[in-house]
């Protein structure tokens, strides 16, 4: 699949950085938002320490796992929907993907294999299979509505509509808490089930209302050249190591809810896990905006540099952001009033979040590292990356069921302790692969 032709005309600055970047990373807060929504919610409900655990180890890892293959329909279409052909075939082939991996979702939320999952796999807690069942099936609209909005998303960021994914999270934020206060004061239903249905109706408008603005680049589209032809097997080939590369990162969301559900204080780690995620990726989420914005305009003159700069920038001020929380009292003041979770879970979120100092500023330098492999459409070693990362944790988690209690760690210490680790080393690689793919290119270019 030859590359297409570069967007844009004229030297990027900061300015233009930002201005293609802070729509995104607008978006990015605001869907970071809807964790805290949710924690919110349900530690306001009775027994919230079951209901957040249920919603923290099983309903919220699996159909995470699941959606994990379309993920990275973001960044396919922004790169790939250059004609109103490709975009055609791209939305295409993301249908396909939607409507299969839904398929998945329910089989494991509405058969015996979900016992297989939450039980034999995740060894979660008793208490908490019932209302995580019943959370997870209610989560059905979301692989298909996060695909669909995804790849819409990605061809107005092509054209530099960013905007609009900014207005479309908004609107997702907005029905996601107007379900779950309504829910809230009118049922009597449990936390997972209000926070399921509030999530799934949020993400199915942010999906439809996408369906309808991406139609303002239609005229574009249809004006511009057609392009090579997006065929399966070319399209298989690019989008096969994306797909993998969020597939294995997700599928250590329930890896390490399975490992923290076998260290010590299983339901206290379980249920603060949530709130600290929820800390933590609004944190890292603007870091990821930066993706986009770097496949987009690092081959535009000026970019490399004013893209470096912005992104140093970034990392040091996102990352700042969670060491003031850890190091002063707005640890208690965001967990205890904002997020009013349990007081015994506020200590060990407090540990947690501290842990997770670098994350934010490490996401940045992976989101740089991997546009420029996108960019060059050279998408293995993204996959490679997330091998990594997925194999150093995996084996961490391991250690840490059976020394974790011997070191006096409880199971969110060592888990978060694991994935910082290998955060760490993926993005060390990312950087070594990404060098070796522009000494492949200068190599080429001298011959």
């Amino acid at each position: 699949m030859g590359h297409d032709g570069e967007l844009g005309t004229g030297e990027v600055d900061g300015w233009r950085v930002f201005r293609l970047w802070w729509p995104l990373a607008a978006s990015w807060i605001l869907m970071a938002m809807e964790p805290t929504l949710v924690i919110a919610t349900v530690s306001r409900l009775d027994d919230p320490k079951l209901h957040l655990a249920a919603w923290n180890s099983v309903v919220f890892p699996v159909s995470l796992a699941v959606e994990g293959p379309i993920i990275m329909m973001l960044a396919a279409a922004t790169r790939l929907s250059s004609s109103w052909e490709r975009y055609r075939k791209v939305m295409r082939y993301g249908h396909l993907m939607g409507v299969g991996l839904t398929l998945v979702h329910a089989a494991i939320a509405f058969t015996p294999l979900y016992d297989v999952v939450a039980i034999d796999v995740l060894g979660s807690d008793p208490s908490v299979i019932e209302p995580a069942r019943i959370g997870l099936m209610i989560m059905l609209p979301w692989t298909y509505a996060i695909g669909y909005r995804r790849a819409q998303q990605g061809a107005l960021i092509r054209f530099e509509r960013s905007g609009v994914v900014g207005q479309g999270t908004l609107l997702r934020l907005i029905v996601t808490g107007g379900v779950l206060l309504t829910l809230m004061f009118v049922s009597d239903f449990g936390g997972a089930t209000i926070a399921g249905c509030g999530v799934a109706a949020g993400v199915s408008a942010e999906a439809l209302f996408a369906g309808w603005r991406v139609r303002e680049i239609y005229p574009e589209l249809r004006k511009a050249p057609p392009g090579e032809e997006i065929r399966p097997g070319s399209f298989a080939r690019f989008y096969g190591p994306l797909a993998l590369t969020p597939l294995i990162t997700l599928l250590i969301q329930p890896l390490g809810s399975a490992s923290m559900n076998r260290m010590p204080q299983s339901l206290d780690a379980v249920a603060a896990w949530g709130p600290v995620h929820a800390l933590v990726f609004t944190m890292r989420s603007v870091g990821m905006a930066f993706n986009e914005v770097v496949v987009t305009l690092v081959a535009i003159r000026g970019g490399r540099r004013a893209l470096l700069r912005f992104g140093a920038g970034l990392a040091t001020v996102t990352s700042s952001i969670i060491l003031l929380v850890w190091a002063t009292p707005l640890a208690d003041f965001w967990f205890g009033t904002i997020q009013s979770i349990p007081g015994e879970l506020i200590p060990v979120a407090r540990v947690g979040v501290g842990i997770c100092v670098l994350m934010p500023a490490y996401q940045v330098a992976q989101s740089w590292f991997q546009g420029l492999l996108v960019h060059r459409q050279e998408t293995r070693g993204i996959t490679e990356a997330v091998l990594l990362y997925f194999v150093i944790a995996f084996v961490a988690l391991r250690l840490g069921i059976a020394y974790a209690d011997d070191l006096g760690l409880n199971g969110l210490s060592w888990t978060l302790m694991s994935f910082v680790a290998a955060g760490i080393l993926q993005t060390l690689y990312l950087w070594w692969r990404s060098r070796h793919s522009a000494d492949s290119d200068a190599g080429a270019s001298a011959a």
